[in-house]
């Protein structure tokens, strides 16, 4: 018997999984589907967008990540985070009160920052498990002439991307694999890079309500599992568009670089919540890179839009070749050896 790895579903499998997921009601305008994050559904005057993402990787700050992650997600269709409910898995023989009592706090203090209702979901204590997991599910709402999807992208629009690539997995992989990387790091640098998650942070709703306001923006996504590369097909696919990336314009920290070449990781293929992935018109680009700026997030045009076509190039001085499509994180590596 063949058994699937670590990460995601292979994305053929997925494909012919969620084309069998039954659509009952009408006001369903979108369901799964590869390259769409969120699902919509029609509310009368508005759209209801909903998420569910679970976290799994990391234990610390759970509660807070979980929000996070979530909110990235629906903020990226232009929606406003409203109602959120959560399971929690907790492990046997290492649940305490304390641990309880500050995950919840942790899920309660992020929602009320967000100004997100927390309105249920279930906790128990699980068998076979040997770290805390949640699965969230949060409802945005958009008004109909706001909703921004992947599938928006046009011919001619600029790529861009906010901070850097590899945010999130520099984060996970300093906290849960510290003593790997002892010998190798200072530990001011590890500090820095557990802090990641904080500076340059893994949340996006800053630099996506900065970059709405400023106008022109036709498709965003949060580039999750799979990193960078993975958002791109994704946004590809959904949209029947051609994009073309510059590599030496994707930027990436320098110790980003050292931890992820430390496992032996593509930072390009690795986690990067943290990190805008936006298509723009090109009169609007230079608006919203200064806007951010202002509000001291960096941004760069990594890309441009150049055909119809589901394809992904990325250009470097050798010339350009087919950006490989991972099947999973480049993380997921990591924890397989562990």
């Amino acid at each position: 018997m063949t058994y699937l790895p670590l990460g995601k579903l292979p994305p053929e499998l997925l494909s012919e999984i969620i084309h069998k997921s039954p659509i009952l009601d009408v006001r369903v305008l979108v369901g799964p589907k590869i390259g769409m994050d969120c699902a919509i559904i029609d509310n009368g005057d508005t759209y209801l967008v909903l998420k569910n993402d679970p976290i799994t990787f990391t234990p610390e700050n759970i509660g807070w990540y979980t929000v996070q992650i979530n909110v990235n997600d629906i903020v990226t269709t232009g929606a406003t985070p409203k109602w959120m409910l959560a399971t929690i898995l907790l492990p046997e023989n290492l649940t305490t009160n304390d641990m309880v009592k500050k995950i919840s706090s942790q899920l309660f203090t992020a929602c009320q920052e967000k100004n997100i209702s927390f309105v249920g979901g279930h906790t128990e204590i699980t068998y076979g498990i040997n770290r805390p997991i949640i699965s969230a599910t949060l409802i945005g709402e958009v008004g109909k002439d706001s909703l921004i999807t992947p599938g928006g992208v046009q011919i001619g629009d600029d790529i861009l991307l906010t901070k850097a690539i590899a945010i999130e997995a520099t984060a996970i992989l300093a906290n849960d694999f510290e003593s790997l990387l002892k010998n190798s790091l200072r530990p001011d640098e590890i500090i820095t890079a557990k802090n990641y998650i904080f500076d340059p942070g893994i949340s996006v709703y800053k630099d996506a309500i900065v970059a709405i306001k400023s106008g022109g923006i036709h498709a965003m996504h949060d580039p999750t599992e799979g990193g960078l590369s993975s958002a791109l097909w994704e946004m590809a696919i959904v949209s029947n568009k051609f994009f073309l990336i510059y590599e030496d314009k994707v930027k990436c920290s320098d110790l980003s670089r050292k931890i992820c070449a430390q496992f032996g990781i593509d930072p390009i293929n690795s986690i990067s919540s943290g990190a805008l992935l936006m298509t723009v018109g090109p009169n609007f680009s230079q608006d919203i890179i200064h806007e951010l700026k202002n509000n001291g997030i960096e941004c760069s045009i990594i890309g441009t839009i150049i055909s119809e076509g589901a394809n992904v190039e990325i250009e470097n001085e050798k010339g350009r070749i087919i950006l490989n499509r991972p099947d999973r994180d480049d993380i997921t590596k990591v924890y397989k050896m562990k």
